[in-house]
């Protein structure tokens, strides 16, 4: 996550995603496999206008699926050096945008609810607005990350 040069701080945010291709290969088939059944059964027994519906089912899922693949493709980079942070972000669907903000007057927020224990958004602030970062990660990476970041601020070539 971190890349620490003598000059600069560094760290690429991506989201986390546990199911690999080969492991949505097997998942597509499985649900291919039981639709294809079910149709055959509805087939059978006469009920046959029901195949369309399972095959927008099978359509459906590959959609979603599709779709958080393209999502897993995003990124958020953080550079810090002495003087700016860099906030870059990348996405499949939209043009690289980039933000700087002077490192002496940027300053990391989290909200933090103690009392239910709940770890709420990520922002960096700068000139009164905040701008969200770490949208994808759960609550202990954000925590986590809110601290290094933090840190870096203080002195980037840590």
């Amino acid at each position: 996550m971190e890349e620490k040069t003598n000059t600069t701080w560094r760290a690429t945010l991506t989201p986390h995603r546990s199911l690999t291709r080969k492991g949505h290969a097997i998942l597509m088939g499985v649900i291919i496999g039981a639709n294809l059944a079910g149709g055959i059964f509805f087939l059978i027994i006469g009920a046959w206008p029901v195949i369309s519906f399972l095959g927008i089912d099978v359509l459906l899922v590959w959609l979603a699926f599709r779709r958080n693949f393209a999502d897993a493709r995003r990124a958020e980079r953080i550079e810090i050096t002495a003087h700016e942070l860099v906030l870059e972000r990348l996405s499949e669907r939209r043009p690289r945008h980039e933000q700087r903000f002077a490192r002496r007057w940027v300053r990391v927020e989290l909200d933090v609810d103690a009392e239910r224990e709940l770890i709420g958004p990520l922002y960096l602030r700068f000139r009164g607005k905040r701008t969200e970062i770490a949208s994808f990660m759960g609550g202990e990476e954000r925590q986590s990350f809110a601290r290094a970041l933090k840190a870096a601020l203080a002195n980037p070539a840590i």
